[in-house]
């Protein structure tokens, strides 16, 4: 069951980064995000009722669900959003990828769990291969403050989706229902972002172009319904750093789409930067015998190589 859950999660969220591109323009950021969570919640309640499901969950759930729509479903996906209106969406996708690393860091930070030296040398890896992924886009049609701007705002929805992951954690712990904990942390997430809305005084709109709303229903069904139940599912069974290694393969089936309709261009450097970037997540979740292991050998050989020439 995990294993169809993974392989759902990595499909879905792969094409999501595409989608949400399709919804930037006439209407606001906060207002598209809003929604897609609004009909996703509606659809999970309504599955609760037919289901006949309980929905009631004690007050400190109800906090801990409010801090999850802020990280899950409203702060992180502003960033998000924001940040694909400045760089490609696969790249997003590929900063997103690194959720890997800030859920080992976080679970150390609120769960005391040890951090490797494998995390440490597969995080580097990730950001040099990251920004060899950025390089081809620095050709003259997007400035470097908006790639930097891009990148910074990628970065930050990528931890606030982390905080997410260690609430869902603790929902798990705590015997809370994943679909029924999905709805209510939607509902607040939406419910936060309309509030925004009515902050920045922006009159409520929407895009009835095909485009648009075909994106918004992807988004709110199967990206937020199927795709988060799916994720959060997984990380109650196998754990928020195990499942955050999903995200690994999300810029491959993400790139790929920016490739064909954003212009994304291929070379030799941008190939090495994704291979490196996956090479560096998946470090994080080798056995750490087996990296120690050849981090060994690698040093070894570099030693009688040197002493080799020395004596030469």
């Amino acid at each position: 069951m995990s294993g169809f859950l993974y392989i759902l999660t990595v499909m879905i969220w792969g094409t999501t980064w595409f989608a949400i591109s399709l919804q930037l323009g006439t209407v606001p950021v906060a207002q598209s995000i809003a929604y897609r969570f609004a009909l996703a919640s509606i659809v999970l309640f309504s599955g609760l009722v037919i289901m006949r499901k309980g929905m009631r969950l004690p007050q400190k759930a109800h906090l801990r669900l409010f801090g999850q729509g802020l990280c899950l479903f409203s702060l992180n996906f502003m960033c998000f959003y924001y940040a694909t209106d400045r760089i490609p969406s696969g790249l997003v996708s590929v900063v997103f990828s690194l959720a890997t690393i800030f859920n080992v860091l976080n679970s150390r930070l609120f769960f005391n769990t040890a951090i490797s030296l494998k995390t440490v040398f597969g995080g580097a890896l990730g950001l040099i291969g990251l920004i060899l992924l950025l390089l081809p886009t620095l050709d003259g049609s997007r400035s470097f403050l908006d790639m930097f701007i891009g990148l910074l705002l990628a970065f930050c929805g990528t931890y606030f989706f982390s905080l997410g992951n260690m609430i869902g954690k603790w929902n798990a712990a705590n015997n809370v229902n994943t679909i029924t904990g999905n709805a209510y942390a939607m509902l607040y997430g939406t419910s936060v972002l309309f509030a925004f809305t009515i902050f920045l005084g922006d009159p409520l709109t929407i895009d009835f172009s095909l485009s648009y709303i075909g994106a918004l229903f992807y988004l709110a069904i199967p990206g937020s319904v199927i795709g988060f139940t799916a994720y959060l599912s997984l990380v109650g069974r196998i754990g928020p750093e195990k499942t955050a290694y999903s995200t690994v393969l999300f810029p491959v089936i993400a790139l790929v789409f920016s490739s064909f309709f954003e212009g994304y261009f291929w070379n030799m450097v941008a190939t090495s930067g994704i291979i490196i970037v996956l090479l560096g997540n998946a470090i994080v979740f080798m056995p750490a015998n087996f990296v120690s292991q050849v981090l060994s050998k690698f040093f070894k050989r570099s030693e009688r190589e040197m002493e080799h020439g020395r004596a030469r």
